[in-house]
């Protein structure tokens, strides 16, 4: 099926999978990304350091932002897989 799809859009398999994998990855990527802006939105940070320095500053309790930091943590990283597979297909 994956072939007969490929010779349809008059594209090698491998052309076809390596698009439909750059376009998955950069749908996820917006999808990160969207979500990273809303939790920097929440705090008024860019990235999961400036977060921890406005608890440490006592700005934001600990307690409130423990989950959010976490989640900011793993999207970041999240976002940087997703950018490194898309260079490595470039």
């Amino acid at each position: 099926m994956y072939a007969d799809v490929a010779l349809r859009l008059g594209l090698s398999p491998q052309e076809l999978e390596r698009q439909s994998l750059r376009l998955f990855l950069r749908q996820q990527l917006r999808l990160v990304e969207s979500q990273l802006l809303g939790l920097a939105r929440k705090y008024g940070v860019q990235t999961v350091t400036e977060l921890d320095k406005l608890v440490q500053k006592g700005q934001i309790h600990e307690a409130e932002a423990f989950e959010d930091y976490f989640e900011l943590d793993y999207l970041e990283a999240q976002r940087t897989t997703l950018l490194e597979s898309l260079q490595e297909l470039a």
